[in-house]
């Protein structure tokens, strides 16, 4: 591979409208770093070609493995994923450079006539691919005395905001940092608080992955990490592994940092802060896709000042999954991941 400083970075990317916009984002942001042309290389997933829903073709790494298989034949330099379609196990000959700045990690609601989720009419109909997403909304909806039918949609977000444009659909819920990246949050009538739903492990958030053999890009794509970010997505992934769940079990998780904490990054960068944080809390759900069973549990954490110590989020995903193994979360995802 010719390795020169003046070669074009070929960033492999999925094909549909967010991943193109994400990976452009990320491109632009790597020129800036590295004072190289970066050109997008479209990639087809499995994941993109299947009709069938996610929960049916194991949803954990359908997005991914042709991006990999790319990266491991020399065929682009490095990747951009959405972290929640990354498995949880990383591979020794790859190496996950960089975890962004994340965006808003909530789902976000998209109804007919500007409706929010409480004022939908008993009955409504909402889409979601998402097992996680069904059994907490139905379990929400019979919190509020309704019932709400949840409709398994795939597709683009052009397309599944189209089922509730068309009447199809009352209301359809995707992830809020979907819309932002582009330029669609104006069409969500509500933000759905994690109070209520939990987000997917890692929503929100980019992974940036090369192979663990170009150890002087993977120290360049380094420069892009956000550790706050990569401290919260840690905590909630391990969760996600310790329950054994791949990543279309009905599993939701959010961390957060204490409002008025920071944690510098020894990187550098324009980012750093100079203030540690020492405080994560790390929620975490797993229910059956009818809302009638739900085991949610919290932790909280102090974790060391330094962005490269990240034993602390692995330790508390691992003990709040204990946890809620115990509470019967096993007998709640269904066929577990292997």
């Amino acid at each position: 591979m010719n390795d020169s400083t003046n070669r074009a970075l070929r960033l492999g990317t999925r094909r549909s409208r967010l991943a193109m916009s994400q990976s452009g984002q990320v491109a632009e942001a790597v020129r800036e770093l590295t004072g190289r042309p970066v050109e997008l290389v479209e990639i087809t997933t499995y994941g993109d070609t299947s009709r069938e829903h996610l929960a049916q073709i194991g949803g954990s790494g359908v997005f991914v493995s042709a991006l990999r298989d790319a990266l491991l034949a020399g065929e682009i330099d490095f990747a951009v994923h959405s972290l929640k379609d990354l498995p949880t196990a990383q591979p020794e000959e790859l190496a996950l450079a960089a975890v962004p700045k994340r965006e808003d990690a909530r789902d976000a609601l998209i109804a007919r006539d500007g409706l929010t989720f409480e004022q939908l009419p008993d009955g409504a109909r909402i889409g979601t691919g998402s097992p996680r997403r069904m059994c907490q909304l139905n379990a929400w909806a019979k919190a509020l005395g309704k019932r709400v039918e949840t409709v398994p949609i795939r597709g683009n977000i052009d397309t599944r905001i189209g089922y509730v444009e068309k009447g199809e659909l009352d209301a359809v819920v995707l992830a809020a940092a979907g819309l932002s990246r582009i330029g669609r949050i104006d069409v969500a009538t509500q933000l759905l608080s994690p109070d209520v739903v939990l987000p997917a492990p890692g929503q929100g958030a980019l992974a940036i992955e090369c192979a663990a053999v170009n150890a002087a890009l993977a120290a360049q794509l380094a420069e892009l990490d956000d550790p706050v970010t990569r401290a919260a997505v840690t905590a909630e992934r391990s969760l996600l592994a310790a329950l054994e769940a791949g990543c279309s079990a009905p599993v939701g998780a959010l961390a957060d940092l204490s409002p008025s904490s920071r944690l510098r990054s020894s990187r550098g960068g324009p980012k750093a802060d100079e203030q540690a944080f020492t405080e994560l809390h790390l929620r975490g759900v797993v229910g059956t896709t009818d809302g009638n069973t739900l085991v949610h549990l919290s932790t909280t954490g102090h974790v060391p000042a330094s962005p490269d110590d990240l034993s602390t989020p692995l330790n508390m995903g691992r003990e709040l999954a204990a946890e809620m193994l115990a509470k019967g979360a096993a007998g709640l995802m269904g066929e577990r991941a292997l």
